[in-house]
């Protein structure tokens, strides 16, 4: 028999569309991938080079739970630096990537019956991370003419007894949004007010476009600062995805638990991705810069032409690289023996018949919409578009 929690949780929807995708690919079918969140290019060299130089040197054993003292100060001048963040050792923990990061937190904060405030569209192992922790994520619905930001009024209904902290991600994974400061400053206040923690997910800080600005909650001031844990890692800014090199910052006491959790969990992470880390860190910034331009570049192509679709609208995202277009006209459609009843039916017609990978935004909280990934070049963000404009015309 298995333990309850098992059947609270499902599989990552995007990695089950990846997965499906490439299924397909190897039986010959030329799939366009839209799905997966994961940087197309290739670790920058000066960062392949640094785990290559650990490994020659024999740095390959155990390191302390939370990370090596290098990496941690390497952490701690990049808040600084670029968040005006001043943190000590004792604040930061290294994990095994983000996603790694976010499960200690959970592990570390949340009792049975504890609210969580989830914004949806919420990055999709948000509710399940807290169900692990028989917590209660609370699902509060944005939309997308506010930029599918929470507002002030809104987190303020949602606010009980039993509140114990809030999540914001920011750009978002799937709409590519970023809060403003005005509205970073009115979730402070209400938490700090209510005694709530706020868990600050800045994954995609370095994909930003236009004259957008990320602004980390935590910046605010001191008091804000000291009930937010913030969230970040390697894999999107540097195309690092399978080094799994994450990192948190945040309260000594809330760090300290963290650790001791993924002391009995994982042990340290990867004593080569560390080195890589390091560097990546350390290193020239300007490999950063070339990756973000590209994304720009293929976000303004994706999203000119996905509006010219009939019947897709697509808001231009701020940043990290995913468009989330909205597809509701063209549920309750049909053709070729498929029902469109959903984001998810729409996503598996465009993957089985189109052979265009997407995620239906219901795996986000957002039925009506699908997430598209622009990680991917533009002959081939020209190639699937083109594929799902012929298919939606198809569903009469």
């Amino acid at each position: 028999m298995l333990a309850e929690r098992t059947g609270k949780i499902k599989p990552s929807p995007t990695l089950a569309v990846d997965s499906r995708a490439k299924e397909l690919k190897a039986k010959g079918y030329d799939i366009v991938n839209f799905g997966v969140g994961e940087p197309d290019f290739d670790t920058p060299e000066h960062i392949k080079e640094a785990a290559i130089k650990a490994v020659k040197e024999g740095f390959t054993k155990y390191t302390p739970v939370g990370g090596i003292d290098e990496l941690k100060e390497a952490i701690i001048e990049k808040f600084e630096r670029d968040n005006g963040l001043k943190y000590s050792k004792e604040n930061i923990i290294v994990s095994c990537g983000a996603k790694h990061s976010l499960y200690n937190i959970a592990q570390a904060l949340f009792n049975p019956g504890d609210e969580v405030i989830v914004p949806a569209p919420y990055w999709v192992s948000y509710p399940d991370q807290i169900l692990l922790q028989d917590a209660v994520p609370v699902i509060v619905e944005t939309y997308e003419e506010d930029n599918f930001t929470l507002k002030a009024e809104v987190l303020r209904e949602k606010i009980t007894t039993k509140t114990k902290a809030i999540i914001i991600n920011s750009p978002s994974n799937p709409t590519g949004f970023i809060y403003s400061r005005k509205a970073l400053e009115e979730i402070a206040e209400i938490a700090l007010k209510n005694n709530i923690y706020i868990i600050s997910d800045e994954i995609y800080e370095k994909l930003i476009y236009d004259a957008n600005k990320h602004i980390s909650i935590a910046s605010l001031d001191e008091e804000i600062k000291a009930k937010t844990i913030v969230v970040n890692g390697l894999s999107k800014t540097y195309a690092m995805t399978g080094w799994r090199i994450g990192y948190a910052a945040g309260p000594k006491e809330v760090v300290k638990a963290m650790t001791n959790i993924q002391s009995q969990s994982t042990s340290n992470p990867t004593s080569v991705a560390q080195k890589a880390a390091v560097a990546a860190l350390r290193g020239p910034q300007d490999c950063v810069e070339r990756m973000r331009r590209e994304f720009e570049k293929r976000r303004d192509c994706l999203v000119s032409e996905l509006n010219k679709i009939k019947g897709v609208s697509c808001r231009m995202p701020a940043g990290a690289f995913y468009a989330f277009p909205n597809v509701a006209q063209f549920l309750g459609r049909s053709t070729e023996g498929f029902e469109i009843n959903s984001s998810i039916d729409l996503s598996m017609y465009l993957l089985e018949k189109a052979s265009v990978a997407v995620v239906a935004g219901s795996a986000f909280g957002a039925e009506g919409y699908i997430r598209i990934s622009y990680a991917t070049s533009i002959d081939n963000i020209l190639k699937g578009v083109e594929r799902i404009k012929m298919a939606l015309e198809k569903l009469k």
